[in-house]
């Protein structure tokens, strides 16, 4: 009887010893994966990440910004490691939300003081506007081009791309697998360039930083993007030098779905700006130097190959979207090898008001 209890006690003591080692070693695995905001969006790996919420309630509220849900986030990095933890989203937007099928999310990592993903703070969360296969490749294309813009300048979004998994947690409605990708916040983009973040949501043309201002000009006809605004405050976010009190504002475009580049079925250019189609480029860019913008020009110029690898390189696409991609950047880097070009479209024909 006695060699049975001893035998009952081994067992026991066995078990949790194996319980304890795998308690641990989930910790260790958890832990051992970096969150430094930099590193995070450095990495250019596509991250498996699953969300399961109540998607009855956040269809219910698509059109409710601010409107908030808990959920479950579950991510499985490269080395083997994987998180699963709460969450909480947020409904954001504007137009996307009223128009697609999921509406625009924030995803709120801080919302518990135990969460290991805590240190990436909240995040907006780009995902396809809707489910047939062209509004993937919208948004592999949009996602290219903040990649692009990160080529030209460090003081640019970073972004993070993700293979999405969308889970109802009633089970009322069907799975959705997709694309999404996560956008580096305005603090930690803040903090990586050692800016603070303009309390004003716009700002005065001649009151922005000229070079700065001046390359953001250019990306935005290469793009083929209008539909922004330094004075009101449209798709651009506004910082100031931490060192120097003298400095003028640093202005970072965002949010390119109207883009000629990118192309949806839903973008249009604004009547007052008289061309026909978003393909169609105009400058809207403010007074330069021939100077200045010839000293622009040559960072697209140094990153042209590698604009062209972001595209031709990346196995979302498909061929036909890539030749779509590859054409209208051959649009822009045509006009910037004459000077002729140059100087009537960027110089002669800019903005007066």
């Amino acid at each position: 009887m006695l060699k049975q209890d001893n035998i009952e006690i081994m067992k026991s003591i066995l078990f949790l010893l194996l319980l304890f080692t795998s308690f641990t070693g989930t910790l260790v695995s958890a832990q051992t994966v970096s969150f430094d905001n930099v590193k995070f969006f450095e990495d250019t790996s596509v991250l498996n990440v699953t969300i399961k919420t109540d998607m009855v309630k956040v269809f219910r509220q698509k059109e409710k910004t601010g409107a908030k849900f808990p959920a479950n986030f579950s991510v499985q990095f490269e080395n083997g490691s994987q998180i699963n933890e709460p969450i909480v989203l947020e409904i954001r937007g504007h137009f996307r939300k009223n128009f697609c099928y999921i509406p625009p999310l924030k995803v709120i990592f801080k919302n518990k003081k135990t969460s290991v993903l805590k240190p990436l703070g909240a995040l907006k969360l780009v995902n396809q506007c809707k489910t047939p296969e062209m509004y993937q490749q919208y948004l592999v294309s949009e996602f290219l081009v903040y990649k692009m813009f990160n080529l030209l300048t460090d003081k640019s979004l970073r972004v993070r791309l993700l293979n999405l998994k969308l889970i109802d947690s009633t089970g009322r409605k069907k799975t959705i697998d997709e694309n999404a990708f996560l956008m580096e916040n305005e603090k930690r983009f803040a903090k990586r360039n050692n800016f603070t973040v303009l309390k004003t949501d716009k700002v005065k043309y001649n009151l922005t930083d000229r070079r700065q201002m001046t390359l953001v000009d250019l990306f935005e006809y290469m793009i083929g993007n209008t539909d922004w605004g330094v004075s009101v405050g449209h798709n651009v976010q506004l910082f100031h030098s931490k060192n120097d009190s003298f400095a003028l504002t640093y202005v970072v475009p965002y949010d390119f779905d109207y883009s000629g580049f990118v192309n949806t079925d839903y973008s249009s250019p604004a009547p007052n700006l008289n061309i026909s189609s978003v393909r169609e480029r105009i400058y809207r860019g403010f007074p330069r130097s021939l100077n200045e913008i010839n000293e622009a020009l040559a960072i697209f110029k140094k990153q042209q190959e590698n604009m062209y690898a972001l595209i031709n390189n990346c196995n979302l696409l498909t061929s036909k979207t890539k030749r779509s991609l590859t054409g209208y950047l051959d649009g822009f880097f045509e006009i910037i090898k004459k000077p002729d070009d140059v100087k009537r479209i960027f110089v002669e024909n800019a903005r007066s008001d």
